[in-house]
This record gives C-alpha cells, structure tokens and sequence, in this order.
C-alpha cells in the first residue's frame, strides 16, 4: 500500500491534534503535525534529508503571528504591497516551501471563504483551498486529488477567485510594461530599491555620484507613474523585479550600463 505522508500546520493546539488524529485513522496515511511556519519548514527540510518527503501539507490560513524568513521575498514579489498590515502568514509559509523547492502539495484551510486570499494563495503556489469545517471525506477527496495534480476550491468561490486572478494578471501586465520602459540603467537602480538600499548606497554600488542617481530614480518614478519609493517597490514586485544580489557585484566601473 502506498502511503501518504501528510503535515498538518495550526497553531491551535487542539484542532491540530484532533484533525491529525483523524487523518491517522486511515490505513494509508501517515501524519505530524507542526505549530508555527519556521517549525513546519524544518519538519520538511529535516523529512526531505532522511528520504522521507511529506506529499501534503495542510496549512492554517491564519497562522499565527510566526514570521516565515524563507517566505519574505517571494510574497514580497507575488502579493502587491496593498497597505494592509503585514501578509496572511499561511499563505506566506506556501510561498515559502515553494521558493525553497520542497516537493509537497499544500492546501489552505480556512475559518471562511474569501475569494482575495484563496486567490493569493494560488498565487502563492497552493493547490487548494477548503473549509475547516469540512467533513473529513471532502479534506481526504482533496488530498487525493491534489496528488493526482488537482486544484480544489469550494465552487462559491470560483467566480470570485478567477476574477480576482484576472485583474491581478491585468495589473501585473500593465506594471510589465511600464517596467519594460526603463533604460537597463534605470532597471538595475530599481533593483537597487526593491533591496531596500538607498541613495547613497546605490550610488557606491553602480559607481555613480549622488546627484547622479538621484536623477535615475526620479526618471524611474517618472516612467512608472508613481510618487514614492515604496510605490515604486510595489509595482517592481507585482512585475516579478527581484532585489539586486546584495552578495555580489552588479557592474563594473565603465561597465555598459554605466
């Protein structure tokens, strides 16, 4: 019999222990659960290195308030910088193990239906979305089926879902192309920005004055059509612009960018 190895993420104790208690009764799983997003990625990288992967990973939309390192920059690109206070940390922990190319399928539970956060945790690299209150017939339906590369929502959601995931392609196509209107200078000096480093920084990294890149990133605020740097960052990201290497050289001096 081929088993399923499956990780139960929650940082409510007793939800956690009675779903992963559930889950153990069938003949052809086996389960761990983990409290927090960093306990939950050691749990899969220390699996990973003993050659005994877990094959689904079912994550607490409300995780707690646990920061998930491995998880910043990835959210940072996929989930615009809307204002809110700080990322759903589920959805966060998916982007993580995602980024960190740990081969399990992860599924969202969640208290509620919100077609803004499933949608973000697609993005993120979910492959479904189910209610907590859900029988344990339908969570192991969507185990299952997600193993078999399957994506689950509940079909309330699928309208506002897919909607939610059309205007974020048709912002990202238009932060695309604004982007694609800079010079590779004034890209490398948004990259720069994205890393968080400012003028002074950028100037000593490019090899430029002061005054000089003060001039680039008032250009790129111009062609994006923003007013701060922090607009600015947010629509890189939703552009897919990563962060400068901090760990190595951009360009030389007299470099074709230069």
């Amino acid at each position: 019999m081929v088993r399923i190895r499956v990780l139960v993420v929650d940082d409510h104790r007793i939800f956690a222990e009675s779903l992963a208690a559930a889950l153990a009764a069938e003949p052809d799983v086996d389960v761990a659960a983990a409290g927090s997003g960093p306990a939950a990625l050691r749990c899969l990288e220390r699996a990973a290195a003993e050659g005994r992967r877990f094959d689904v990973m079912l994550v607490d939309a409300d995780l707690g308030d646990q920061v998930v390192p491995v998880a910043r920059a990835v959210v940072a690109r996929a989930v615009p910088d809307n204002g809110e206070d700080g990322l759903v940390d589920g959805i966060s922990l998916v982007a993580g193990v995602r980024s960190g190319q740990l081969a399990v399928r992860t599924v969202v539970l969640a208290e509620k239906d919100d077609p803004r956060r499933a949608a973000l945790a697609l993005q993120a690299g979910a492959s479904g979305w189910v209610a907590k209150d859900c029988s344990l017939q339908r969570l192991l339906a969507v185990i299952r089926g997600v193993l078999r590369d399957e994506t689950h929502l509940p079909p309330a959601l699928l309208t506002g879902v897919l909607r939610e995931l059309t205007a974020a392609r048709k912002h990202r196509t238009e932060s695309e192309r604004l982007v694609e209107s800079l010079t590779p200078r004034e890209r490398e000096v948004l990259r720069c920005m994205v890393a968080g480093l400012g003028r002074k920084a950028v100037a000593e990294r490019l090899f430029l004055s002061p005054h000089t890149v003060r001039t680039h990133m008032q250009n790129v605020l111009g062609k994006l059509g923003v007013h701060s740097t922090l607009a600015a960052v947010a629509l890189a990201r939703r552009a897919g612009v990563g962060p400068v290497d901090l760990a190595g050289d951009v360009v030389e001096r007299g470099g074709q960018l230069a």
